[in-house]
């Protein structure tokens, strides 16, 4: 049965990664395709259909696959990846349809098995940080950009609730914020002003680690990404403005684990952070 293309792009490129890997996989044990295909049971133009992307790859094909190829170590990667790609990107229209309130409570167990929780925040305050003022005024203006139903009353108090989990023993956090998100007004100043106090006294917070990365820092090592959420070394979420990408892989949650590493590198941490949220602050009047 062929593959039906993916409407949106990066989905398209996931599963045709996964096709490209296949296909470096038969190369490297010396196979044609036609060979691959005879080891395996399958036509003769089986192989060149997967690898085209004519055909989808199944978790059977991939087994069978590494296993003719003597390759059976890259098979749990190769699942994920597989994961990965069927699930790749979750349109945000299509998931807040039902209201955001929804949103909020599907992802509370996912925060409570995680262990340590870290997020790369380039565009907002993190929702675990989050105060009621700014928290409103961002869910209002994704309601109104999106055109989903109006639930702000009930998801800010979900999302305000789903907060607990910071304060159940047995979880650790790290925040790296860049800078500018520190200025990016939502609410207006007296928001803002609460929302940056609230970042003050998160600071000294037990198993919680607020890193910020001043807006002149080198750039070298990393340069700024999309807003980014580690579940342990199990999973990344990646926030884009019209979906959310989920990254199960565990070579690819890698790349994201070495990128935050990175990052943290070149901010500042306890006093010197708490300077640049304060500067901030004052810079409210």
């Amino acid at each position: 049965m062929p593959q039906r293309p993916s409407p949106y792009p990066p989905a398209q490129a996931a599963r045709q990664a996964l096709a490209d890997r296949l296909r470096e996989i038969r190369l490297d044990a010396g196979l044609t395709a036609v060979a691959l295909a005879t080891a395996a049971g399958w036509d003769r133009t089986r192989v060149s259909k997967i690898e085209h992307g004519v055909r989808a790859a199944t978790p059977e094909v991939i087994r069978i696959w590494c296993r003719a190829c003597a390759a059976e170590e890259r098979v749990e990667d190769l699942l994920a990846e597989l994961r990965t790609a069927e699930g790749v990107y979750v349109e945000w229209k299509r998931t807040q349809r039902a209201g955001l309130r929804r949103l909020q409570i599907a992802k509370v167990p996912l925060y409570e098995r995680t262990g340590h929780l870290r997020v790369y925040a380039s565009q907002v305050i993190p929702g675990m940080l989050q105060t009621r003022g700014y928290a409103a005024a961002l869910l209002t203006s994704i309601t109104e950009r999106f055109g989903t139903p109006d639930d702000v009353a009930q998801a800010v108090e979900a999302r305000l609730a789903r907060q607990r989990v910071m304060r159940a023993p047995g979880h650790t956090y790290t925040f790296v914020l860049e800078e500018a998100v520190l200025y990016y007004g939502h609410g207006g100043p007296a928001a803002m002003r609460e929302q940056l106090d609230r970042l003050l006294d998160v600071v000294g917070m037990p198993r919680v680690a607020v890193l910020v990365i001043p807006m002149n820092a080198d750039r070298a090592r990393q340069w700024v990404l999309e807003t980014f959420i580690l579940y342990d070394a199990d999973r990344v979420d990646v926030e884009l403005l019209s979906a959310e990408v989920a990254v199960t892989t565990p070579t690819e949650v890698a790349r994201y684990e070495a990128a935050f590493t990175d990052l943290g590198a070149i901010a500042v941490r306890d006093e010197e952070a708490r300077a640049l949220i304060a500067r901030a602050r004052d810079s409210l009047g």
